[in-house]
């Protein structure tokens, strides 16, 4: 079973899972991105992944279901697993607990060799809509206290998969990064009796020194900080702490504006590995007036090395003015 460990220095939490060793990637890289080479997430393929949690069915004309437009299943190498006692165990100083969790694997399309960035509205929509679904059910589980939706697209960003797919983990504890930002805007919001999410958005909406794109419910940016060439994130223009109570045509909205950012990422930078991670409230922090939820995506164009490791001060040598304007006027 995969164990939960705490560094007792900086309360930062690992994974510790042997199981990940023996990931597609370990073993066998030459077939998993030789376009010729069997790929498990394929359609017809589907017996040699566990049975999935959620479906999106493409319908015939009578109605019936007839092709998978999407699919989640179950991690078959999790970082997590259900099964586990969520109590802290105490090892001398140390703190551990059991590896308890969920791993789930969004096959985003059947086209294996599709990119974010070159799916229709239908399909990005369909992504959305199972990231908000999965979350939704995965939060009646009360052991889970933080649900993470994130995507590795390259070798270089993390993936061990060339096929199209994302990945959501549930947590029995909320991660260092999140309780972090969670302190930082509750400090602002004590100080300005603001949100320090909305007063972002508000400066970037009135100076457009960074801003990408931006709709009626949704605004791209290059925050001010930015760790990375290239840096981007998607915000709810009005405030929202939840990303999975996301509705309406809110939805349609992020689609839109989320497939336009990556495609001009894409041309602009020639098609780039990249993450991206949700940030969003915690299962248990319903209503949250300080935090704002929002998408993260982080092109792999430079390395983090000794500086950046033994300081956590990052070195962009992008200013994150001139990026906007690449990607704004593509």
């Amino acid at each position: 079973m995969p164990e939960l460990r705490k560094d007792p220095v900086i309360d930062r939490w690992v994974i510790i899972a042997q199981e990940r060793a023996k990931r597609p990637i370990d073993h066998l890289p030459a077939s998993i991105y030789d376009s010729k080479g069997f790929c498990p997430l394929c359609p017809g393929h589907e017996v040699k992944t566990a049975q999935p949690v959620y479906t999106d069915w493409i319908g015939s004309e009578d109605g019936s279901k007839k092709d998978w437009r999407l699919r989640v299943v179950l991690n078959k190498f999790p970082a997590l697993v259900h099964d586990g006692d969520p109590s802290i165990q105490k090892d001398g100083l140390y703190e551990k607990m059991d590896g308890l969790g969920a791993h789930e694997v969004v096959i985003e399309t059947p086209e294996h060799h599709y990119s974010m960035a070159d799916y229709d509205d239908d399909q990005m929509k369909s992504v959305i809509i199972a990231y908000r679904e999965r979350i939704l059910e995965l939060r009646k589980d009360s052991r889970f206290r933080y649900i993470l939706i994130f995507k590795n697209y390259g070798i270089e960003a993390g993936a061990s998969l060339s096929h199209p797919h994302s990945q959501i983990i549930a947590l029995p504890i909320v991660p260092k990064r999140i309780i972090e930002e969670m302190k930082g805007a509750h400090s602002y919001n004590l100080k300005h009796h603001r949100c320090v999410y909305c007063e972002m958005i508000q400066q970037e909406r009135l100076f457009q020194q960074r801003v990408v794109l931006e709709n009626a419910d949704f605004i791209a940016i290059e925050p001010f900080a930015a760790r990375f060439p290239f840096e981007t994130w998607i915000l709810p223009k009005r405030h929202e702490s939840h990303f999975e109570f996301i509705n309406g045509s809110a939805v349609d909205r992020l689609t839109t504006l989320l497939r336009d950012v990556l495609w001009r990422i894409k041309q602009v930078l020639n098609d780039p590995p990249y993450n991206f991670m949700f940030h969003t409230s915690p299962q248990n922090d319903p209503g949250n007036l300080d935090y704002h939820w929002r998408l993260e995506i982080t092109p792999k164009l430079t390395k983090v090395a000794g500086f950046e490791w033994g300081t956590g001060f990052f070195i962009n040598p992008m200013a994150p003015e001139i990026a906007a304007d690449l990607l704004n006027n593509y």
